[in-house]
């Protein structure tokens, strides 16, 4: 990599950070200003803007964990490595934020900070599949077999996905129905308002993981760039 690709990337990122901020920043205004509150469930609804963004981006980052431990595996090419291993973090990061606000939306509507429904117990489960996957891999070397059995892991991972979706309309749940995405057809479920500030808020976090992403990957790359050098060096002596 040369000086102007360098800049080049630095200038992109910058780019990417104003945007991210105004973005936030635009979601965080209708949030709190410009969305009126819901009349059954008050001022705690608030908190979906937030916990649908979040539970979407996690299952979006396993996603690339998925297809990219699919090509690391296919094409034994450590760049699909880095990435899968990159979005695993951002996707624990995410997932992580869905346990924390789902129960405080929960407590004031249920009465209770967690019950064990079935999409509640799915994602917990997804957690600990990509937390055990960082765990194996934070042991594992660049290329060892290690690294081959957590792409396997992250590969088996995202099967537990379809089961959270589908979990509130295959058994009875405490969790509401889908009202983005539902029998009715996409939005249908929401009055405009809500549904606008829901989009403003999503692009504000697809913004913030390409953000997040772009670092860990230049964080990765640069661990491998110091790790050759270690090596050189020790052959070199």
């Amino acid at each position: 990599m040369n000086d102007s690709d360098t800049v080049e990337e630095q200038e992109e990122s910058s780019i990417l950070v104003w945007l991210t901020g105004l973005t936030f920043l635009a979601a965080m205004v209708a949030v709190f200003i410009y969305v009126p509150t819901e009349r059954t469930e008050g001022v705690i609804q608030r908190i979906m803007y937030f916990h649908i963004p979040c539970a979407w981006l996690s299952f979006f980052a396993f996603f690339v964990v998925f297809i990219c431990s699919i090509l690391f595996l296919w094409k034994k090419d450590r760049e699909w490595d880095i990435y899968a291993h990159a979005s695993a973090g951002i996707g624990v990061v995410f997932c992580s934020l869905v346990l924390i606000t789902g129960p405080i939306w929960a407590r004031p509507i249920w009465g209770a900070w967690w019950v064990w429904d079935a999409r509640l117990t799915s994602t917990l489960i997804l957690w600990i599949i990509y937390v055990s996957y960082l765990m194996l891999r934070s042991q594992s070397d660049a290329g060892s077999m290690r690294a081959r059995y957590a792409a396997v892991l992250g590969i088996v991972g995202f099967l537990d996905i379809p089961l959270i979706h589908f979990s509130v309309l295959w058994w009875r749940s405490f969790h509401p129905q889908p009202k983005v995405i539902s029998s009715e057809g996409i939005g249908k479920g929401m009055e405009t308002g809500m549904l606008a500030t829901l989009g403003i808020s999503l692009c504000a976090f697809t913004l913030l993981y390409f953000l997040l992403m772009g670092v860990r990957v230049r964080q990765e790359k640069l661990k491998d760039e110091v790790d050759r050098l270690k090596r050189e060096t020790l052959y070199s002596s």
